[in-house]
């Protein structure tokens, strides 16, 4: 480990790693030993030379992604063991999941491997890369990931290209396969079965992280009207139907999804249901709808991705919200989601607050909702959680 670059941080800019974040910022830097190259491993030390920790050097705000507080050298061996550890906690997660074989396996910060995603199809492993230092490594990860699963891992799919800095590997971010080569398949999630394609997909292939929330729609469906807003494929609404909602509206404003949403209704239902799917913008469905719904899911994507467009972000979530709130019927159910990390759940919750006095309906909360377990969060890295959710009962 003697031939990696030195990272010396400023007196005092220590503190943060000393309590395990594993983010160290490009201002902490005091000076640097040694050819700092993007994605990399270096060594990070303090004012006084003493060893914090190794991770992956990159150029940006956030310069190293910390990947070990002890001194460590990142191989093979190393992403085995993490992976294992991840592997053994999530078939703890299984055993609780019947009828089910979609999960993640490997979120970021909170399985201690920053930068690096990775969603379980079935027989199939997604992997995404958020750093050029997991892009760097992805031969190791790729054969770790064989050695954990063995025979029962038949595909792994590298789909990375929109996820990294284009300027640091220029043309070599192509998205690939590291084993196999199946484009798309079967999964089920609680016995609801869904088409996913993992090459032309949003995220992964599919929005793994609202597994439990859909299974919470089941809950409150029976005999309901339900707008599915932000459907995407379907899945809440799949979840509505299985339940015994009496009629199902998914609106999205991509006709593609829509048409995947019926082929994951037909697959479950076949050609005869109570579903309809509405290729529109959101905004406009609420202002020309004729129904009133008595649940209604709000699943929208990220308003804000970064925090200097937060205050515009919050207008968004109120605006969307206060449509809900004046389409939805008495006593009706709203479960509406923030997926924004820039987005506090206080400030999501004052917006939704905003929201219902401006429509005038009293409202109590009934659920408050975050990510599932397989989107662990790092005690020591906050950030992680991002998904923020509210099940509410509308008078």
């Amino acid at each position: 480990m003697s031939d990696r670059a030195k990272i010396v941080l400023k007196s005092g800019k220590d503190q943060s790693i000393m309590r395990f974040h594993p983010w160290i910022f490009s201002g902490a830097i005091k000076k640097s030993y040694g050819n700092l190259l993007e994605g990399n491993v270096v060594d990070v030390y303090d004012n006084k030379d003493n060893f914090l920790g190794c991770g992956h050097y990159q150029i940006g705000s956030i310069a190293v992604r910390v990947l070990s507080f002890t001194p460590r050298t990142i191989n093979e061996d190393f992403y085995r063991e993490r992976l294992a550890t991840a592997h053994d906690v999530r078939q703890i997660l299984l055993a609780n999941m019947p009828e089910t074989d979609v999960y993640r396996l490997v979120h970021g910060e909170g399985d201690n491997l920053p930068g690096l995603i990775i969603d379980i199809y079935g027989d199939t492993a997604v992997v995404q890369m958020h750093s050029v230092g997991m892009f760097t490594d992805k031969e190791h990860i790729s054969n770790a990931l064989q050695n954990v699963y063995g025979e029962s891992l038949k595909h792994i799919y590298c789909k990375s290209n929109a996820t990294l800095p284009k300027k640091a590997l220029e043309n070599e971010t192509k998205d690939m396969f590291l084993l196999g080569d199946k484009e798309h398949g079967v999964v089920q999630e609680y016995g609801i079965k869904y088409h996913i394609n993992w090459l032309e997909g949003q995220k992964t292939g599919f929005f793994v992280d609202q597994r439990e929330n859909r299974r919470l729609v089941g809950l409150y469906a029976k005999n309901r009207t339900v707008a599915n807003v932000f459907g995407y494929t379907g899945g809440f609404s799949l979840f509505a139907m299985k339940h015994g909602a009496k009629k199902v509206h998914t609106i999205d404003s991509s006709a593609k999804a829509i048409d995947l949403t019926a082929e994951n209704v037909e697959l479950n239902f076949g050609k005869e249901h109570n579903h309809q799917g509405i290729a529109a913008d959101a905004f406009d469905f609420f202002a020309n709808a004729t129904d009133t719904y008595d649940l209604i899911i709000l699943d929208p994507p990220a308003f804000a991705k970064h925090h200097n467009v937060l205050s515009n972000a919050l207008q968004g979530y109120k605006r969307i919200n206060q449509r809900a709130f004046e389409n939805i019927g008495k006593n009706g159910i709203l479960l509406t989601f923030s997926c924004s990390q820039a987005v506090s759940p206080m400030n999501f919750r004052k917006s939704v607050f905003a929201a219902a006095a401006n429509a005038k309906r009293k409202v109590r909360i009934l659920h408050q909702l975050t990510q599932p377990a397989d989107h662990p969060v790092n005690i020591f890295h906050p950030e992680g959680e991002y998904l923020k959710g509210l099940v509410l009962h509308v008078e």
